[in-house]
């Protein structure tokens, strides 16, 4: 076991580099554990569905379109 467990005074053991290394694991098996669900439960696809699809088609429904039917006939490029 550390001295500095036992004494509480400061760590030269490296028992502050095991806190941090603790820390950091913690950080990222949190991120880990957002990511699996985010990934699991498909969230990404309901976001894009429910927030940016909707946002797309209000702005490509507004585009103008050419017409194809008004195009006469003896015109092979579509251009007027």
């Amino acid at each position: 076991m550390c001295k500095c467990r036992k004494s509480k005074k400061s760590c030269k053991c490296g028992c502050k580099v095991l806190k941090i290394l603790g820390k950091i694991f913690a950080i990222l098996a949190a991120i880990y554990a957002v990511l699996f669900a985010v990934f699991f439960f498909d969230l990404d696809g309901k976001v894009i569905y429910h927030v940016v699809e909707p946002f797309l088609c209000k702005h490509y429904d507004k585009m103008e379109r050419r017409n194809p039917l008004d195009v006469p006939y003896d015109t092979t490029t579509g251009v007027r």
